[in-house]
């Protein structure tokens, strides 16, 4: 992985003292330091070229961190997921309710305790069969059929490509909006529509990945970290995972 840090205070220093100049026995110090001198060069692009290369380099990952909150039909989710190409983990809290997530290739578990799928359950119709069925369920991670409903909504969040694609776009005309720092990485951020379209934060440091994200709308706000740093996956043993067999309770 291209380390992303670049010494941009040397740089930075060096930049001062050239800016210095001697004219007929007079010193000048009218320049300023260029923002996007020593960086990775995207600051000095149109917006529209800034995203597009932003969503190659994120693409190009093989992995990444997504943490923080996200409005979706109508619901809050808080997400802190490590994804990558084959897979993800993490945690997913809606409602006042956490459920963990787990993806390695096809195979998709969940993992909440009986509240939470009694919740589920309750939604679907309730009874005393959804109650012991929660209970099975609870603490446990939970098979989900491939072909259940709540495959296709859960293992959206461990999706890298599907919720990358989804979330790294801004509305209406895109500009530059200036210079920032995220994590401590320089950035330039641009947005659509002067900020009601969204900003997107992008590193001037090593490759020009998404930082951070204000989703249009006021839907949530997201940051990205650890981009490139792999991370092993695995399914839960047999005596940790239930296989429910048929449809989950909705949830």
């Amino acid at each position: 992985m291209t380390p992303i840090r670049q010494g941009r205070n040397h740089r930075a220093a060096l930049a001062s003292v050239t800016c210095v100049l001697a004219v007929t026995g007079t010193v000048l110090t009218g320049c300023a330091e260029d923002p996007n001198e020593g960086t990775n060069g995207v600051g000095r692009l149109p917006a529209e070229k800034i995203q597009a290369k932003t969503r190659t380099a994120a693409e190009s990952a093989g992995a990444v961190r997504v943490h923080g909150s996200v409005v979706s039909g109508g619901r809050s989710y808080a997400l802190d997921m490590r994804l990558k190409t084959d897979g993800g983990e993490g945690s997913v809290t809606t409602e006042g309710t956490t459920f963990r997530l787990l993806r390695v290739g096809e195979q998709l578990f969940v993992k909440a305790d009986a509240e939470f799928w009694s919740h589920g359950a309750a939604q679907g119709g309730g009874g005393k069969a959804d109650a012991a069925a929660a209970a099975k369920l609870g603490g446990k991670f939970v098979k989900v059929p491939q072909g259940d409903p709540s495959y296709k909504k859960f293992s959206g969040f461990t999706d890298k490509g599907v919720l990358l694609d989804g979330l790294l776009t801004l509305h209406g005309k895109l500009a530059t909006e200036g210079h920032d720092e995220q994590a401590g990485i320089h950035t330039i951020r641009i947005s659509g529509d002067k900020g009601s379209g969204g900003t997107l934060e992008v590193s001037l440091e090593g490759k020009p990945y998404p930082l951070r994200l204000e989703r249009a709308g006021e839907a949530g706000t997201l940051t990205f970290s650890a981009w490139g740093q792999d991370f092993s996956l695995r399914e839960p043993e047999k005596n940790e995972t239930v296989d429910y067999g048929r449809q989950l309770p909705s949830s």
